[in-house]
């Protein structure tokens, strides 16, 4: 439960090494304690970062073991995760592989490791994890989505239809869940220097994953249903919306 003056007390993080989420949680607990729970495939890939957390001013931090793939595991781990650590003020789900889109092009089991972990690896986590926190009546789930997926593009249809199916599924998500308690916010940033894009060449517009992490940020403290990072990609986006197909295939994107 958020304290008095609304700050928030406890995160959990289903992707516990983004570089993304950890930047978001280091403003969360810069200057004032918060609960933080680490999920990842490796927990002990998340031992830096901990430490990093707790030095920032976290109260405590813990690891476990969460596999977006494991699709059987997930209601449990909802379950114990809940049970173990109490409510949770905000959830990130924040997990994904970008995938070598050459690779999935031609390889079956390439393309479905992209699309079971992007898309039903978030569905599949989501129901049980909207379901708790309906039960508990509060609380912030954001969703780390990506501009790839508004008009999925030649040079990674594969991570970008991933992406467009779970950004259209926590549309519904957070339609359905308008009068529970629960805020659920899409985040869709363009090109972010990450490690996942470490080599690539940056496009235009391109941002860091503290710049999103301020974005998310604000869109929390102002209820927002969808963040645009940077704010201008909104823009860009509708009108790429509404390019012709027959020149859309044209551009080099």
């Amino acid at each position: 439960m958020k304290d008095a003056l609304g700050e928030v007390q406890s995160v959990l993080v289903l992707g516990g090494t983004s570089e993304i989420a950890l930047a978001t949680v280091r403003r969360v607990v810069a200057g004032r304690g918060a609960r933080v729970v680490l999920a990842a495939r490796k927990p002990e890939a998340c031992d830096a970062a901990a430490a990093e957390l707790r030095t920032a001013g976290a109260t405590d931090v813990h690891a476990v073991a969460f596999d977006a793939t494991d699709f059987a595991s997930h209601e449990q781990f909802v379950r114990s995760v809940f049970d173990r650590f109490g409510d949770f003020d905000l959830v990130l789900v924040a997990f994904g592989v970008l995938g070598d889109q050459d690779r999935a092009e031609h390889d079956p089991a390439a393309a479905l490791e992209i699309v079971q972990t992007n898309y039903s690896g978030t569905v599949s986590v989501s129901v049980p994890l909207l379901d708790r926190m309906r039960a508990q009546g509060h609380g912030t789930l954001v969703f780390l989505s990506s501009v790839a997926g508004e008009r999925v593009r030649r040079s990674n249809f594969v991570y970008g239809s991933s992406k467009a199916g779970a950004d259209g599924f926590y549309q519904g998500l957070a339609a359905a869940c308008a009068s529970s308690g629960v805020h659920v916010m899409i985040v869709r940033p363009g090109f972010v220097h990450t490690k996942m894009t470490a080599g690539m060449k940056a496009a235009p517009m391109s941002v860091g994953a503290d710049d999103v992490a301020d974005a998310i940020l604000r869109g929390i403290a102002r209820g927002s249903d969808v963040v645009w990072v940077p704010a201008a990609m909104r823009y860009v986006m509708s009108v790429l919306r509404h390019v012709p197909t027959v020149v859309f295939r044209r551009l080099p994107i």
